[in-house]
């Protein structure tokens, strides 16, 4: 992804600086690290659970460079969806795009939607229309879900703006109503859909990243696609050693999870992301 030199965004809102209390794992293996990798993707803080964690010490100081370089490759990308959003939304919808803010941060932050961490990995929060994101979490997705490559980094980003997006549209809101009064196998099936929207959208980011920004190197794409297959529910949980349970599937499997970024991809087209008007997910 050509990125270096590029403009980045203003509405990144960066914590990192004032790092409070993090989580310092230890000891408990390749399950401890399975077990905050399901609790990121499924949405859930983990860390009551872990019981070999403690408190790391107050983080204070210069970042390091790769610090830096990690912020400043999210500011470009939150930079590009901000472009390819607003354009969409004028172009399709005759409306403003207002974007969101992201807020970087190491360790743990607070949000009005709970605590972030590492076991609740990257995440859209509608009631500040903030984004939270711990750019360690790149690494962890390189070496412990091989899901590397910048353009697979890029697709987490997009699809936490896409959720904004969806917040934009009225979606998300009325589906988490919908969602509040439902039975747990009700709110999970309709999370799927809100996710694999999400997913769909960022296809459609990445067409138009391609297209109008010509940002796109070869090979691109096929990372994003295998950061999707990756992260699909039931890859998670036989990577945690467990019985893919359907019925416990929040974001998707592997393969909707790439067939929707592709469909996104593919046509461009906010129609055709409609998760919600179909049975064949």
């Amino acid at each position: 992804m050509q990125w270096r030199g590029r403009r980045g965004s203003r509405n990144i809102e960066d914590r990192r600086g004032r790092r409070g209390g993090g989580m310092a794992v230890g000891g408990g293996g390749i399950g401890l690290i399975l077990l905050l990798i399901v609790g990121w993707f499924f949405g859930v803080d983990m860390t009551p659970f872990v019981s070999q964690t403690g408190t790391a010490p107050q983080q204070t100081g210069e970042m390091s460079a790769a610090d830096r370089e990690a912020g400043a490759f999210v500011s470009v990308v939150l930079a590009d969806t901000e472009t390819i959003w607003s354009a969409i939304f004028q172009q399709e919808l005759g409306r403003s795009y207002t974007p969101p803010v992201l807020v970087l941060y190491s360790g743990v932050t607070g949000s009005p939607c709970g605590g972030a961490s590492g076991a609740t990995g990257p995440f859209y929060c509608p009631l500040d229309r903030k984004i939270y994101l711990d750019t360690d979490f790149f690494v962890t997705m390189q070496r412990q879900l091989g899901a590397g490559g910048d353009f697979a980094a890029a697709y987490v980003v997009a699809h936490e703006v896409a959720h904004h997006v969806q917040d934009e549209l009225g979606i998300l809101g009325q589906v988490n109503r919908v969602r509040a009064q439902a039975s747990a196998a009700e709110s999970n099936a309709l999370s799927i859909r809100i996710e694999l929207q999400a997913d769909c959208f960022s296809g459609i980011w990445a067409r138009y990243a391609d297209e109008a920004l010509g940002t796109l190197d070869p090979g691109d794409v096929a990372e994003a696609m295998n950061a999707a297959k990756q992260i699909g529910d039931d890859m998670l949980q036989r990577n945690a050693g467990r019985v893919p349970m359907p019925h416990t599937f929040t974001h998707g499997t592997s393969a909707q999870r790439q067939r929707w970024f592709a469909t996104g991809y593919q046509t461009g087209a906010l129609d055709q992301c409609d998760t919600f008007g179909t049975d064949a997910l």
